[in-house]
């Protein structure tokens, strides 16, 4: 399994107890699909190995995790920080129209009207709505913010996005 194919649902950020189990932080908005889970990758980087989970436990804003793998305090140590991934095919599912962000990254953005503008390079989430940075040879950089107004199709197989740019989004537009 390359690492780059892994998506982090979890870091692991210290111990409880003697037993070997691990306190992790939910990276999903999702973590009642931490108790279904048989097995993960745990790891950082190219550091990375499959585990079994025995029990998930939710408790105090974290869940404990045992594994099979880690049966006492010092091996869960060596664990500290590393995160609990799943392969992409394994992710949540979510409603149709969302996305997980690493879906998005690296698409193609092409405008209705002007036509390609270049690559999702990031997303940033403000709150109110997430805001697409779009790297352009032509443009520079243009924030796209992520509304239905303004995001018309994702096409995750084709690779591709089509906007149709707010007027004043694009310094060209006045």
């Amino acid at each position: 399994m390359k690492t780059d194919e892994l998506v982090n649902i979890g870091r692991i950020g210290g111990t409880h107890g003697y037993k070997g189990l691990l306190k992790v932080l939910s990276l999903t908005d999702y973590p009642q699909r931490f108790k279904q889970l048989k097995q993960v990758y745990v790891g950082q980087g190219n550091n990375t190995r499959l585990m079994t989970v025995e029990s998930v436990t939710a408790c105090k804003g974290y869940f404990l995790f045992k594994f099979k793998e880690v049966d006492n305090k010092e091996t869960a140590r060596e664990l500290n920080n590393h995160f609990i991934q799943v392969e992409e095919r394994d992710i949540y599912p979510l409603p149709p129209g969302h996305y997980y962000h690493f879906q998005l990254i690296g698409l193609s953005v092409f405008d209705e009207k002007k036509g390609y503008l270049g690559i999702l390079n990031e997303v940033l989430e403000t709150g109110a709505n997430d805001v697409y940075v779009i790297k352009s040879e032509q443009y520079g950089e243009i924030l796209i913010p992520a509304i239905k107004q303004v995001i018309i199709k994702v096409d995750l197989s084709e690779n591709k996005m089509l906007v149709n740019l707010l007027p004043g989004l694009l310094e060209d537009d006045g």
